[in-house]
Parts: structure tokens; sequence; C-alpha cells
């Protein structure tokens, strides 16, 4: 689809994706406690309207709810608005979304695809990645399965997610790993280590998930909140959103406020900008349950933090002692 926002080359993919995407978690509406189908697409359609030109989701967010959601969505629309689709495999849930198992063997990702793809109601998929490290088959045999998946011309590009830099190695020596999916926050640093490095290095294309650390960076998540979260919401038994780690989280998120008055913004979308900020890092990959909240971060599309901001934000990730990693892109 056609867009008027900024766009960044995909590592060597040749795709041209918009700066942020919608991420398809919620919509599975399994871990993050109830959601509408009709929030879901109405959500989409906003996201598109607005500009965005991709999505992700996971075979493994709601038992396949999710890819259904969006299988629907994308039919509904003529060809030429239909945005990129992204989805993982490699993770089985039973039947009640619950016992994640982490399985990749041949027979099992190749069934797995073929069953995102009836989902999605699609032909071919633009990428399809690994959504996490398998405990059943060693990497090398997962990765020759999507090497073959490409070959064979069902998916257009493969990628993984969840792989730290010595797997993406592993990996590169069989075939181009073209894009990775890992966490990366004002709060969960660690990815600007060693990983997006070594991305921008070998080509490799970058979406990183959760950069508002699943709404601690919003802004508007309170201690009163996490206490009454859900029993299905993943987020209730987080370290991160109890206790001490939770009080210095939303320290973080507070001090961001003086550089969303300055720049006439929220405060998600300076948690966004400060991430899409780092070198090697093509885009961010944002939650969106409704229209609302497609509009509570599609600034960040746009929006450029000049050097006083990223100084302000690497000071005050210092002094209220949120998260690991480097401070400064």
């Amino acid at each position: 689809m056609k867009t008027s926002l900024p766009t960044r080359a995909f590592g060597k993919t040749g795709m041209e994706i918009t700066r942020l995407g919608v991420g398809a978690w919620a919509m599975g509406g399994n871990m993050w406690g109830p959601q509408d189908d009709a929030d879901s697409d109405a959500a989409i359609r906003h996201a598109i309207d607005l500009g965005i030109n991709w999505i992700d989701t996971a075979a493994a967010y709601g038992v396949g709810h999710s890819e259904e959601v969006i299988g629907r969505t994308l039919k509904a629309l003529p060809a030429d608005r239909r945005p990129f689709v992204f989805t993982k495999g490699g993770v089985i849930r039973d039947a009640n979304g619950q016992n994640p198992r982490r399985l990749a063997s041949r027979e099992s990702l190749r069934q797995e695809f073929e069953n995102s793809l009836k989902r999605l109601q699609v032909e071919a998929l633009d990428l399809y990645q690994v959504h996490w490290p398998a405990d059943d088959v060693p990497l090398e045999d997962y990765w020759a399965t999507m090497l073959e998946l490409k070959a064979e011309g069902k998916v257009k590009h493969i990628g993984l997610s969840n792989h730290n830099a010595e797997q993406l190695a592993r990996a590169e020596a069989m075939g181009h790993v073209e894009t990775l999916q890992p966490p990366f926050s004002m709060i969960k640093r660690e990815t600007a280590d060693a990983i997006l490095p070594w991305c921008a290095a070998h080509g490799t294309g970058v979406i990183c998930y959760s950069p508002m650390q699943a709404g601690l960076l919003t802004g508007s998540f309170t201690r009163e909140r996490a206490a009454t979260l859900a029993d299905n919401d993943w987020r209730k038994s987080n370290p991160e959103f109890t206790g001490e780690r939770l009080d210095r989280n939303l320290a973080l998120a507070a001090a961001l406020q003086p550089i969303a008055d300055k720049h006439g913004t929220s405060i998600s979308t300076v948690a966004l900008t400060w991430a899409l900020a780092w070198p090697g890092l093509s885009a961010a990959i944002v939650g969106a349950r409704s229209p609302a909240q497609v509009d509570g971060w599609i600034d960040a599309a746009t929006l450029e933090l000049d050097a006083a901001d990223l100084d302000a934000i690497a000071r005050s990730i210092t002094a209220t002692g949120a998260g690991q990693g480097p401070t400064r892109p």
C-alpha cells in the first residue's frame, strides 16, 4: 500500500516500511484481558487510514484468533490498501491458549505455516519468523525449514524472533537472516548491546516489540491499574509490574512528561521515538486494541528527538534506576 508517512528500508528485503507497525498480540484475546473483534478491526483500519503499512502477528496469539481477525479485515479491503503482513510460528499452545511449547520440527513448522496462510487468507506471506528458539530441534534444523519455505515461494522473506547474536550467526552461516524481532524499550535495553550492532553489520532488518514495555511507558499506567489487571493478563505476574521495579518504571515514564510537552505530544510517543533513534532498528511494533490507542502513538511515525532530549532521557533512566542496558543511542 502507498503511504504518506516516512518509511525505512527493512534490511535487505526490499520492503520499505513505516517506522511503526500494528502489533496484534492483544487481538488474540487470550493474554491481555477481553478484546472485541470489532475493536480490533477498527484499530487496523484506522492505522491503515493514517498510513501504517504493516502488521505483525503470530499463530500463538489467541491460538490463531489474531490471524483470523486480520485475515477477515484484509479480505474486506481493496488490494491496494492492504498492508504487509508478518507472522510467526514455532510456539504451540493448547486449545485454551495455555501451556506453550516451543516446537519447530520440519513437520510442525510447515503445518503451522499452512495454517497461518489459511487464517490470514493469503497465498503467500510477506514475512515468516520463528517465534522463539525451539526446544525440540536444533536451530540449524528449523532454519533449514525456513530456507526451504522461501525457496518454494510461499513466503517472500524469513526471519527470527527472540534469538541472540550467537544464534543469529549460526543461522546466517546457512542462509541470510533477513529480519529479527527482539524486545526493546527504555526499560529493556539489552538488545542495544550486541544484537542491534550485529544486525546493522549483516543487513538484517529489525522490528522491535514492546517499545512501550506493555503499557508501562504510556504515561497512563498506574499502580492501581497494575493491581486490577485481569487474571488472564500476563502482566499480572510479571516482575516489571510489581514492587520496586514498578515504582522505578512509573517514575521513568513520569520523567518523560517535559519532553512530551516540549514536542506537544504524549509520553508514549516519546518512548517510541527514543527506540527508533537507535542505529540498526528499522521500526517498532506497537499494540493497538482500538482506534484511540492508535491515535495515542501515531505521532512517533514522524517525530524526531534532538540531542538534548536524548541526553535528558539518559539522565532520567540513570536517576530512576529503571531497566538495564545502554541509556543513549
